[in-house]
């Protein structure tokens, strides 16, 4: 193994090494109190005894554009599951507002921008990135990439 390969092994091997400490920080049971782009504001504390989708999207990730109408009908037909999409995005809401309109959904959206992130949810290390949060408030399952309603039916167990 040559020096530039062996550097960028040890480079990869730390930044899994800190992606994974980042992770674990991440309490049991999140907080999560955010502003929607509706005016309202939104308050994971206030949703116990629901199931809770809280999904990492941005305007230009083409697999979170697809996987919004498949999150917006699941809540829409299950009357135990709460959604929030976090817009994490550095466009001017003005631009998410008129993004929701091409693409609308029935749960709220707000707003976190790299300078702001949510205190309690781990920087996502890519889009989408949706925590499945159990009616008692602890997180049930991280997805990485697109959720599906059969993957969010699985990871409740239908219930």
């Amino acid at each position: 193994m040559s020096v530039l390969s062996s550097n960028l092994f040890r480079a990869a091997a730390l930044s899994l090494t800190f992606a994974t400490s980042a992770q674990a920080a991440m309490p049991l049971r999140p907080t999560l109190h955010v502003a929607t782009l509706d005016g309202h504001t939104f308050d994971l504390a206030a949703q116990r005894g629901h199931w809770v989708i809280v999904n990492y999207w941005a305007t230009w990730c083409v697999p979170c554009i697809k996987e919004m109408p498949d999150i917006s009908r699941f809540v829409a037909s299950h009357q135990n599951v709460r959604a929030i999409g976090l817009a994490y995005d550095d466009s001017a809401p003005a631009d998410i507002r008129k993004f929701l309109l091409k693409h609308p959904v029935v749960y709220p959206v707000a707003q976190v921008t790299l300078d702001k992130p949510v205190k309690d949810f781990d920087v996502p290390l890519g889009l989408p990135t949706t925590w499945l949060i159990a009616p008692d408030g602890k997180v049930a399952k991280r997805f990485i990439g697109p959720v599906t309603a059969a993957s969010l039916g699985a990871a409740i167990g239908g219930k």
